[in-house]
């Protein structure tokens, strides 16, 4: 496989295809596990890491053999959240004055969990301390920024006229609705599938990839309890045949939760999603052959 166009210590890894190109972007933004230096949080690693998607992107390394790019943070997102927007920002972590606009999200104040994470994921404060505006700045210029440009970049590359496909992926709590503060409606999906309630990505597509996941045994839910969150805004336009569609899957299908550590099914979901990826790539070959 190839190896990214940016040395390992950069804060976004690409990996190329290895076979036919297809306009097929996948992203990883929250699998990092990279701890900056200058993080300065005051609480066990244990709790921070219970916020990562780990090994998300080894469950998606097939996406460059079917001829898909593959993109992933090396950073945490409890460092600084490249699937929040620019503006999510509680201005009551800051120790002095933030030079531009703001607009905390409700998830911002109440979770803790913007643009930079202010709580663990159980409601602990992460820093003994207030953070600086060029602290918050540094996060965005270094981490963030890099990662925005290079994704689009590449989307903006897959298919400079015609469609093009983008696979957000994550990995979500088994007591997902717990962490949210809401009462499960029954137990949790092993995949969730996040279109922006149909905003982001088209019925068509949302539609086929949950019956490659369902021909496969796996339960899948649309929407619930996940949505998606500002890279499906910033990059799904179905209208314009930019597919963007968010892809979570249950943690308890391959990791120990409290370790981190792979469970020893989990080769079998990885074997399962390249299953899924040849049935995605299939479909896109077959819409782009028809605009050809």
């Amino acid at each position: 496989m190839p190896s990214a166009f940016l040395p390992p210590h950069q804060p976004v890894q690409i990996v190329l295809p290895d076979s036919t190109a297809i306009p097929l972007v996948c992203d990883s933004p929250h699998s990092g596990t990279d701890y900056p230096a200058d993080f300065g949080y005051a609480v066990p690693l244990a709790d921070l890491r219970k916020s990562e998607d780990t090994h998300v992107q080894w469950l998606w390394n097939a996406v460059p053999t079917v001829g898909g790019t593959l993109v992933h943070a090396t950073f945490p997102r409890s460092y600084i959240d490249v699937n929040r927007h620019e503006r999510d920002i509680d201005l009551t972590m800051l120790a002095d004055a933030w030079p531009c606009e703001v607009a905390p999200s409700e998830r911002c104040i109440t979770l803790g969990n913007g643009l930079v994470f202010s709580q663990t994921t159980a409601r602990s404060p992460i820093y003994a301390r207030r953070l600086t505006a060029s602290e918050v700045a540094h996060r965005i210029e270094s981490y963030w920024r890099p990662y925005r440009h290079a994704l689009a970049h590449l989307l903006a590359g897959a298919a400079v006229r015609g469609p093009r496909w983008h696979l957000n992926l994550h990995s979500m709590p088994s007591n997902a609705y717990e962490r949210l503060g809401r009462v499960a409606p029954g137990p949790l999906a092993d995949v969730v599938l996040g279109d922006l309630n149909g905003s982001s990505c088209s019925a068509i597509f949302t539609e086929m990839v949950g019956r490659a996941f369902r021909s496969r045994g796996y339960t899948v839910a649309i929407n619930d309890p996940y949505a998606g969150q500002d890279l499906l805004r910033e990059f799904g336009a179905p209208a314009r045949g930019h597919e963007s569609l968010q892809i979570e899957l249950n943690r308890a299908l391959y990791l120990n939760e409290q370790t981190r550590e792979l469970l020893p099914r989990a080769q079998d979901l990885r074997d399962d999603i390249a299953g899924v990826l040849q049935d995605i790539a299939a479909h896109i070959r077959g819409v782009t052959n028809s605009h050809a």
